[in-house]
């Protein structure tokens, strides 16, 4: 059983689910029941979900494979935080419309899925 991969699956579908509830929240505050209503705070709610609801399930897509093909689960632990902190780091840089959060947190994620990708491609071929 992939249990590292589940395990920041887990992690980061709580984050997801935090960020729903943001939107939801500010939803309520704003008295806005469909889109944006052309309020900023809600736009940036719904493109930190957005964002992290496009990235996050190719990354644990790339993690999944790389524990079913064996890879090291130090290596799996690695991509796993890097994930949840990268994810985490630019939605809070999002919010605070904050962009140097925002690049830390992309690179992060990048380093994941780049990372990921090289790794499955590493041990595909030896």
């Amino acid at each position: 059983m992939p249990t590292v991969t589940t395990f920041y699956a887990s992690l980061v579908t709580l984050l997801l689910v935090w960020l729903s509830i943001n939107i939801i929240k500010s939803r309520q505050r704003f008295k806005i029941t469909l889109g944006d209503g052309n309020n900023p705070r809600l736009k940036l709610a719904i493109s930190a979900h957005a964002n992290a609801a496009q990235y996050i399930p190719i990354a644990l897509l790339l993690m999944l494979l790389l524990e079913l093909n064996q890879a090291h689960s130090l290596l799996l632990h690695l991509f796993g935080l890097c994930l949840l902190a990268g994810r985490l780091i630019h939605a809070r840089g999002i919010l605070a419309e904050h962009i140097p959060t925002r690049v830390r947190g992309m690179q992060l994620t990048f380093f994941v899925l780049i990372g990921a990708a090289a790794a499955n491609l590493i041990l595909l071929i030896f």
